[in-house]
């Protein structure tokens, strides 16, 4: 408990240095009990009673849909003063990353179907932060471009980036090996 209590205060001092982060709540969320283990890199299911399999902290699912809700909780401050939201951001994620893209190539980045992304996308356009122009090689897909207000927001981007960081209190290489694990398994689940 003190060393949660340490690692809590740490990751709050780390996230007043910016502005943004000011707005984060106080709290992390409290860990998550797994049903699975990883002896010697393999993972097996831990013995245990089977009526303590089903119960929903020893699940797996679970804890990763607590966790993304937790994680995108924290975006929701942080993106208010750009006019963004989660998705938005995502999106917008990827043009900075190469701008230019076809619809079609953002929502399978995404893992999302193009149409439920074209609210977003107009969204995004009425802001001025986008614009959609008809592909020349194929009239019918869609090409979405970064404005200069797009391209301007990539830098107020870069301090929401390292308050989540800040607040996750986990060092830089925990990060990028719970990331990789996640990669595998999305990659083994097949999206």
């Amino acid at each position: 408990m003190a060393r949660e209590s340490a690692a809590h205060t740490e990751a709050q001092g780390r996230h007043r240095s910016s502005i943004l982060c000011r707005a984060l709540p106080g709290l992390l969320p409290a860990p998550v009990a797994f049903a699975i283990v990883p002896p010697n890199k393999s993972l097996k299911i831990k013995a245990m009673p089977s009526h303590q399999r089903l119960l929903l902290d020893n699940q797996l699912c679970f804890a990763l849909y607590s966790t993304s809700l937790a994680m995108t909780s924290l975006y929701k401050p942080l993106l208010e003063p750009l006019g963004l939201t989660y998705t938005q951001y995502l999106i917008m994620l990827i043009l900075w990353e190469q701008d230019g893209m076809g619809l079609k190539d953002i929502a399978e980045r995404l893992g999302q179907q193009s149409g439920a992304l074209t609210p977003v996308i107009k969204r995004l356009e009425s802001q001025g932060l986008v614009h959609r122009r008809r592909s020349d090689e194929d009239e019918r897909s869609l090409v979405i471009s970064l404005t200069e207000a797009g391209k301007a927001m990539e830098q107020q981007a870069l301090e929401v980036n390292q308050c989540i960081i800040s607040h996750c209190g986990m060092e830089i290489p925990e990060l990028q090996a719970l990331k990789q694990l996640l990669d595998d398994l999305r990659y083994k689940l097949g999206s």
